[in-house]
């Protein structure tokens, strides 16, 4: 049950292609593609259905949504060049990260860490507030929690245990 609410999430982030950003349907596939992504875990744990199969799909599935949503939102909105050069770094810690997990992990390694939790949630909040906080700032408070989150991340993924 709870991988078929994170293949929800695959689609309703494809939908999103189809619609206008920040338009009634763009917002209610991205809400429900929001809500999916805090059910299945919740659901997989509850079922005790957790698997690495599921962990997997779920990054997949965060990974679908966040390319779609900066393909439409960030078409939308003008952001600073410090702000894209700031994206770009986060982009190459995390890079390094999977690059780094599988040269000693011999696998993709993620960690679903509180700070990571906080930076999606972020990230998620930032669409829907475009209309009543400064891009500028919504886009610095993500950055700054984003950086925190894969250097945490990229910590971990070396600490980890073999």
């Amino acid at each position: 049950m709870a991988n078929i609410i994170t293949g929800c999430r695959i689609m309703f982030s494809i939908f999103l292609l189809f619609f206008p950003a920040f338009s009634f349907r763009f917002y209610f596939c991205y809400i429900s593609a929001g809500l999916t992504d805090m059910l299945d875990g919740f659901v997989a744990r509850r079922t005790g259905t957790e698997s690495k199969f599921g962990s997997k799909l779920d990054t997949v599935a965060d990974l679908v949504f966040f390319a779609v949503c900066a393909i439409k939102i960030l078409s939308e909105v003008r952001l600073p060049t410090s702000i894209w050069i700031w994206i770009l770094i986060i982009a190459l810690i995390k890079a390094s990260n999977f690059a780094v997990g599988f040269a000693i992990h011999k696998s993709f390694v993620a960690e679903h860490t509180v700070l990571n939790k906080a930076t999606g949630l972020l990230m998620f909040l930032l669409p829907l507030t475009i209309s009543f906080v400064d891009i500028e700032f919504g886009a610095a408070v993500v950055c700054a929690a984003a950086t925190a989150a894969a250097v945490q991340e990229g910590y971990r993924i070396i600490k980890r245990k073999r």
